[in-house]
């Protein structure tokens, strides 16, 4: 397992930083109304094996949201952005709410 995506191709290969991976993963996770990534300089676990990835990540929910709707809404952005962007398929996108924001 690794945190890149290494893509083969009949003219080489193209990798893909596990820092670009953890930016998708954020950036789809905090387009979900009321949630916000937890710890953003260490960023979320990114676990990709041939073509498919393990995310971790860490939230805070805005108070007043229906917690498990906003951790839902947050696990279909991130693995529509990856799979969209990145062309990987999700296995689990595991979402720990840790935090509610006022």
């Amino acid at each position: 397992m690794s945190d890149a995506l290494v893509i083969d191709g009949a003219g080489g290969t193209i990798t893909v930083g596990g820092g670009v991976l953890s930016r998708v993963v954020m950036r789809a996770a905090e387009s979900a109304a009321g949630a916000r990534v937890r710890r953003p300089r260490r960023g979320p676990d990114v676990e990709v094996d041939d073509g498919r990835a393990r995310i971790a990540l860490q939230i805070a929910v805005a108070y007043g949201l229906v917690v498990p709707d906003v951790a839902r809404e947050v696990q279909e952005r991130v693995a529509d952005a990856l799979r969209g962007i990145c062309g990987l398929e999700s296995v689990a996108v595991d979402v720990s709410v840790e935090e509610l924001d006022e």
